[in-house]
């Protein structure tokens, strides 16, 4: 992107599509300094990292700052491809690193901005998110009455809200309007069970330096395509030494005027909080076949078990090397409350944080964690159980409610997975028994079904189907007595088709009530 002002080019990294906008008054906010080398007092501490020396960090987050009020038109190239608006998941922006160029607001973005923060905190104080708050606290205490159901149509959001309804054009600006307009379309369209919460949550500016090798890709995934990689551990005995501890680096002084403008513009209508998300998963086998390979991980298996162990013995030192950091610094934030935990479900709880919790310092004893090990599905359940699952739950015993599961199907490996401590929400997917599941976790655990998303890729959805698949997992598992929580996930597309997504709640809605 180039925002060209009075001459002045700020430049950031979004070529291609040139939109204009009439603004008579700029508010000008840098995202950072030139300088990052110092640590801030007031929100880190001694012994907090900054961003200094990074490679890239400071030259995307560099500021311009001369720019002055101006009845100019200003014009903005937003390249679709590169729009991070179109970045879809559920656990939100994780950074706001690699975002460039100064934080300049127009008043056209600021109003349409506080415009939409408006309409959610009014949503949000309507009686029913209340009572979505109770259920998920009854639900994930084992004591819930009716099936929840929640659905993150992830990439057909993009098919919901498209690029070209978005009014503001400053690339991190353009998330926020995104996540507001997502928050509105949910209360008013979906009607499932996510709660619309009063706040507008902030992550940190930082990066990851990564695990010293990294694959090399060929292909496209950045924009939604196939691509393959080359695997930089070719020899366990030569590259396992040249691995790293990850260090996750934190630019404070970024974070901080970032958070500063969040606060000026939904001041009053949304409570503006610092939320850090580290992780999605702390299973590592992803991380293993990035390093090693799928192929070479499966032949490991019969040529070089020891191999295996050795490299998931040190994914596993790394990350509780990388979790002690987060603790230690005070980076780690509650997600005991409207915070998407595991792959599916919201955290509410009356069983965390601990009697002993201290405010100030979070601790992961005081959250949910999160396993999966999707990657696996061709191990055997002994083999799991050999080389995967003592390295997870190494990990995972250290929070104080677990989930585990995603796409893969759980119930073949059901006797190892269970040995989880303080295992909680358990997901069924679409290649799982859901019978054998409903049998297996009774009414000791959460059934996190994820229905199969396919039914609402098509132009028209396949409702029939849908409908049956749902009547038949409530059926199954109503009859064990389960916690059920049908979460839809996975959309990659709707067809085209919004109101799929809209129609599929009903559908839930409808064969819940039966």
């Amino acid at each position: 992107m180039c925002i060209i002002i009075h001459k002045k080019i700020i430049h950031a990294n979004f070529p291609d599509v040139i939109n204009t906008i009439s603004s008579r008054e700029l508010a000008v906010y840098p995202i950072a300094s030139d300088s990052l080398d110092r640590k801030l007092e007031d929100d880190g501490g001694a012994g907090m990292k900054t961003a200094a020396n990074v490679s890239g960090m400071n030259d995307s987050l560099k500021a311009d700052t001369d720019i002055h009020d101006t009845e100019k038109s200003v014009e903005v190239k937003v390249d679709k491809a590169s729009d991070l608006s179109r970045i879809q998941t559920a656990a939100g922006l994780s950074t706001g690193r690699g975002i460039a160029g100064s934080l300049t607001v127009t008043l056209t973005e600021r109003e349409i901005l506080r415009m939409l923060a408006a309409e959610v905190a009014e949503l949000a104080a309507r009686p029913a998110e209340h009572e979505k708050r109770l259920k998920w606290h009854a639900h994930n205490d084992l004591q819930g009455a009716e099936p929840l159901v929640f659905i993150d149509p992830e990439n057909g959001w993009n098919e919901i809200i498209t690029s070209d309804q978005l009014i503001c054009r400053h690339p991190l600006l353009r998330v926020w309007e995104m996540t507001l307009r997502k928050e509105i379309f949910w209360a008013e369209r979906l009607r499932d069970d996510r709660v619309i919460e009063p706040f507008f949550n902030v992550p940190y500016l930082y990066e990851d330096t990564g695990w010293g090798l990294t694959e090399t890709i060929h292909g496209d995934p950045e924009h939604g395509g196939a691509y393959i990689w080359d695997a930089p551990i070719n020899d366990y005995e030569a590259d396992l030494p040249k691995l790293r501890f990850p260090e996750i680096v934190v630019d404070y002084e970024g974070t901080k005027k970032v958070l500063n403008v969040a606060r000026e513009l939904f001041d009053g209508l949304l409570t503006v909080r610092l939320r850090g998300t580290w992780w999605w998963t702390l299973g590592m086998t992803w991380e293993f076949i990035k390093l090693r390979g799928l192929t070479n991980f499966m032949m490991d298996m019969y040529d070089n078990p020891e191999g295996i162990h050795r490299l998931m013995g040190f994914l596993r030192d790394g990350t509780l090397h990388r979790l002690d950091f987060l603790e230690q610094e005070g980076l780690l934030s509650l997600n005991t409350e409207g915070t998407y935990v595991g792959s599916g479900g919201f955290g509410w709880t009356s069983l965390l944080p601990q009697p002993d919790f201290n405010p100030a310092r979070v601790r992961t004893i005081d959250m949910w964690g999160f396993g999966e090990s999707q990657e696996t599905v061709g191990l055997s359940p002994q083999m799991f159980g050999e080389f995967i699952l003592p390295y997870q739950v190494d990990v995972l015993s250290r929070f104080g409610i677990t989930c585990y599961g995603c796409c893969e199907p759980i119930d073949s490996r059901w006797e190892f997975v269970k040995k989880i401590p303080r295992l909680r929400r358990v997901s069924s997917s679409p290649w799982a028994d859901r019978r054998a599941m409903a049998e297996q976790l009774g009414r000791d655990y959460i059934l996190s079904v994820k229905p199969n998303p396919t039914f609402l890729a098509r132009p028209q959805m396949a409702e029939d189907e849908a409908r049956k698949e749902i009547r038949e997992v409530l059926k199954t598992a109503r009859g064990q007595g389960c916690f059920i929580e049908l979460i839809m996930k996975d959309n990659h597309t709707l067809g085209g088709s919004p109101e799929n997504a809209v129609r599929w709640v009903e559908i839930a809605r409808e064969e819940i009530a039966r």
